[in-house]
């Protein structure tokens, strides 16, 4: 290996290669997509009248992240990698589970996009913690965006929160 690499590299280098091979790059900024994304979902309300939590740390994201299909390559170091589609509007239709979670950690959340394979959908709060829910319960992947997608990607087992 380069000796700057590891230095010059935001992520694992497993990590850098699956959202590059998915079209991301240092610097990329999509804007415009996730404007459309952001009035989409706050024009969004659900028949029992939940609406969506819009916020600067979700768009971000979504500026950065949005639209990437990442396939991770090679086996996970505690579980499986997971293969990810970052649209929210996967989450579109799930404003009160959203709601419900944000209430439930004092925060609002936003959804970030989904796993391929189980369709669980990640979200994202307010201070960038990110998060996934599926049928088993809902999960903390990390502090960020980077420790996210580090965890998803490398197959990092994630944390179950549990009500407290």
């Amino acid at each position: 290996m380069h000796p700057d690499r590891a230095s010059t590299t935001r992520f694992p280098v497993p990590v850098d290669a699956a959202l590059r091979a998915a079209g991301w790059q240092p610097g990329r900024w999509h804007i415009k997509q996730a404007e459309i994304w952001a009035d989409t979902l706050r024009e969004h309300t659900s028949p029992a009248g939940h609406r969506h939590a819009v916020f600067p740390a979700a768009v971000e994201a979504w500026a950065e992240f949005g639209g990437l299909r990442i396939t991770p390559t090679g086996p996970g170091r505690q579980v499986a990698p997971v293969a990810l589609d970052l649209n929210p509007l996967h989450g579109l239709h799930l404003a009160r589970t959203l709601a419900d979670l944000g209430r439930a950690l004092d925060t609002d959340v936003s959804p970030l996009g989904t796993e391929t394979d189980t369709h669980a959908l990640l979200a994202i709060d307010a201070e960038g913690r990110v998060y996934t829910l599926d049928h088993t319960g809902d999960w903390y992947l990390g502090a960020d965006i980077d420790h996210a997608l580090g965890a998803l990607v490398s197959g990092t087992e994630p944390v179950r929160l549990t009500a407290g």
